[in-house]
């Protein structure tokens, strides 16, 4: 699930059936509802890392946040609801993160693609650490059913936008390949951070694909 996008709402992103709104809703009871998602969230995020998705329960979710069932299930319909909140959150951050490197890079003149996608990995790659719990959770197969077909739709979506950036032309297969395989390398490195013992450690890491990935993506000849 990773991707260096241009800018976040260039596609269409998949809409969650619960608590995505607050229209009609004073702006004291909005504020409320934010911070009952943001509660629900956190321990939700607790107990799918401590037990997986599978293995978790709705009951102890609603005990963590000290928040009622029947608010959660309100909120977001019950645990597949919760999960994909967290995806859409970490996906969502990861993509400002991004698009934001991109401005500030493009701001001081950088303009060739090789270093423009190797700054965009570089901030990939830092959420991915910084929100490492979340990241590592994402990347296990243990999730609701029809996730992995929903990750990789936005994998897909992800490629042909890191294409874009790369300036590689989408309809050589050539091209596609190399642009699949650079993502599928920031995917991979974003599992490993999850596992560092310190900032050191996922520095160093993150310094060396960023290698990888400008000896990758320079075009032959």
């Amino acid at each position: 699930m990773s991707g260096i996008v241009e800018s976040a709402g260039t596609e269409a992103a998949p809409q969650l059936p619960y608590g995505q709104g607050n229209m009609g809703l004073t702006e004291g009871r909005a504020g409320q509802d934010r911070t009952v998602r943001r509660e629900l969230l956190d321990a939700a995020l607790e107990v799918f890392t401590e037990r997986g998705y599978t293995d978790a329960g709705l009951t102890e979710i609603a005990a963590r946040s000290g928040i009622p069932a029947g608010t959660l299930f309100q909120h977001y319909g019950g645990k597949r609801g919760l999960y994909l909140a967290l995806w859409e959150e970490f996906r969502e951050e990861q993509e400002r993160r991004t698009a934001a490197t991109l401005t500030a890079e493009r701001s001081r003149g950088v303009d060739d693609p090789v270093a423009l996608f190797v700054a965009g990995a570089r901030s990939y790659l830092g959420g991915a650490w910084d929100n490492r719990r979340l990241a590592r959770l994402l990347a296990e197969d243990d999730g609701p059913a029809g996730f992995d077909a929903l990750r990789r739709q936005w994998d897909r979506a992800w490629v042909r936008r890191n294409a874009r950036l790369l300036e590689v032309d989408e309809q050589r297969r050539a091209g596609r390949v190399r642009v699949s395989v650079l993502t599928t390398v920031i995917g991979g490195a974003a599992r490993e951070l999850g596992d560092c013992e310190d900032q050191a450690e996922a520095r160093e890491i993150v310094d060396e694909v960023c290698g990888i990935l400008i000896h990758l993506s320079t075009p032959p000849g």
